[in-house]
């Protein structure tokens, strides 16, 4: 997709946009952006991958160039505003140089995150997709009325399909029962 889309082809261009801005929009909302500004990250990072189409060596990299690229925009924006609080900054995570065993357990995780999320019902998937993934701009309703559910059952809903990812999850699940 990614050498059709660089030659031009739309229909190439249109899958990675349709298969990403999920996962664009959810890395800028995570760094706690307005959706305005997360909007504008995306479209920031939508405009990097244009510049550097042509320049993409491993395509079945882009979901990880996707989400440094968002994040790296989503910190740029926040450093440029200073909202960020000094303190907060040393939480902050310099993509470009993580420690070096953070690269390795970041991906193992996400690998067995989106393992137990495959492992869902389609239906845990949807309701996780439109309400943290990439969350509708009308909230809760918005979801309810695209779902076709009422407000009310789609908090416990969203629960139950948390509650069922945590158990898909070795580790979370111990630490779940510590709690209790």
């Amino acid at each position: 997709m990614v050498a059709a889309a660089a030659a031009g082809d739309r229909a190439a261009w249109d899958a990675i946009v349709a298969e990403y801005a999920g996962l664009v929009w959810a890395v800028a909302r995570s760094v706690r952006l307005s959706a305005a500004d997360a909007a504008d990250v995306c479209q920031v990072t939508w405009l990097r991958l244009v510049e550097n189409l042509d320049r993409i060596r491993d395509p079945a990299a882009l979901g990880g160039w996707w989400a440094t690229t968002a994040r790296r925009e989503a910190l740029n924006l926040l450093r440029q505003r200073r909202e960020l609080p000094e303190d907060d900054q040393s939480m902050l995570v310099d993509d470009r140089n993580p420690a070096p065993g953070d690269t390795v357990l970041l991906d193992a995780r996400d690998r067995e995150l989106w393992r137990a999320f495959r492992l869902l019902s389609i239906r845990c998937q949807t309701i996780l997709r439109l309400l943290v993934l990439d969350p509708l701009p009308g909230g809760y309703a918005a979801a309810a009325g695209a779902l076709g559910i009422t407000v009310g059952s789609l908090g416990p809903t969203r629960a139950r399909c948390l509650a069922s990812v945590r158990s898909l999850l070795p580790g979370l699940a111990e630490v779940d029962s510590e709690r209790r």
